[in-house]
């Protein structure tokens, strides 16, 4: 599944329900043992090595946290130089590629964090579960997830989804991204960003809650605007952009 496919999926569960698996799984032979003792002897070249094996996987985390090209070097090379010098610290309990990624998304939170720009997150209160006057959920939880294949939405949805995630504040962004995109569990995630497990579990359901709803005012508006084309004109809606039943 494509990334705006996985990450719309996962809006549609609960906190706590689903926990990915790894991002790197432990293997019976760890392929990055050789590096690993390479970087331990401070052999020449280790670093390079380094760079060479996690570079661009770290610079794409790194560049979905920050949302900026240069910071995103600059946290991967303040990443990279950790791990390459803190590397007496990795005891091997998790795979090293999780330990790196851990690393590199912990510098990331800390440069959003220390840019604090708000100037186009959204609000606390938008994050939030909508209320009606007696208190009870104003929203109607509508599965149109299987809108996402519809060729004739999903590259402009892939866009809305991706300005969405930009507009979330930088703690609920790192956390959706960390656990929904990057496959970090819930407990990972905290013990990386050194917050409580309750406040990440937290942070994800709110930040799906926010994009939900902007993914389905979206939709809702594009299925509005074909069954008006529809009653128009038929004859010009090809059978594919005919509206389906999403209940």
């Amino acid at each position: 599944m494509d990334f705006t496919g996985s990450v719309v999926e996962r809006t549609y569960q609960e906190p706590g329900v689903s926990e990915m698996r790894p991002l790197f799984p432990r293997k019976a032979i760890d392929p990055d043992a050789a590096l690993v003792e390479q970087l331990r002897r401070e052999d020449a070249g280790a670093a390079e090595t380094l760079v060479g094996a996690y570079g661009d996987r770290v610079y794409r985390l790194a560049l979905r946290v920050t949302g900026n090209p240069s910071d995103a070097e600059e946290v991967v090379q303040d990443a990279l130089w950790a791990a390459s010098r803190k590397i007496d610290t990795f005891r091997g309990a998790a795979a090293f590629g999780s330990w790196v990624y851990r690393i590199t998304a912990n510098a990331a939170y800390q440069k959003v964090r220390g840019r604090r720009s708000k100037r186009n997150e959204v609000s606390w209160e938008d994050l939030g579960p909508a209320f009606d006057e007696k208190g009870r959920h104003a929203e109607v939880a509508v599965d149109w997830s299987s809108r996402v294949k519809d060729p004739a939405i999903e590259g402009e949805l892939k866009s809305v989804l991706g300005g969405a995630i930009d507009e979330l504040p930088a703690d609920y962004r790192t956390a959706f991204l960390l656990h929904d995109v990057e496959g970090l569990s819930n407990a990972e995630i905290a013990q990386t960003l050194q917050v409580t497990l309750a406040a990440i579990k937290s942070r994800v359901h709110r930040a799906r809650l926010f994009l939900r709803r902007r993914l389905a005012g979206y939709v809702g508006a594009s299925l509005g605007y074909e069954d008006r084309q529809h009653e128009r004109h038929p004859e010009a809606v090809t059978p594919s952009l005919v509206p389906v039943n999403l209940t």
